[in-house]
């Protein structure tokens, strides 16, 4: 099923100590541990100014896929979109 955008949501995400990439996401009172890591889009060029750059991770857990966002002027996370068929599940 494709992904499905959200208004960004400030998640928790706890990440490798090497290469920064999601381990798990905190989501209210719910913890994801992340199963794999799909997708990774450094948006480092086109960016708005107040803003900031920013990357995107998509990652997979046992219970739904998501796609975070982290902006690195903030230096904060944002939940901004899922994957509607397997949060169904």
């Amino acid at each position: 099923m494709a992904m499905i955008r959200v208004e960004p949501v400030p998640i928790e995400v706890r990440t490798g100590w090497f290469d920064g990439t999601p381990r798990e996401i905190t989501w209210g009172k719910r913890r994801f541990p992340v199963t794999a890591l799909t997708l990774v889009r450094h948006e480092d060029s086109a960016y708005q100014v107040a803003i900031g750059p920013r990357t995107i991770f998509e990652v997979q857990t046992p219970r739904a896929r998501f796609a975070l966002s982290f902006r690195h002027r903030s230096r904060r996370w944002t939940l901004e979109a899922l994957d509607e068929e397997r949060t169904a599940a």
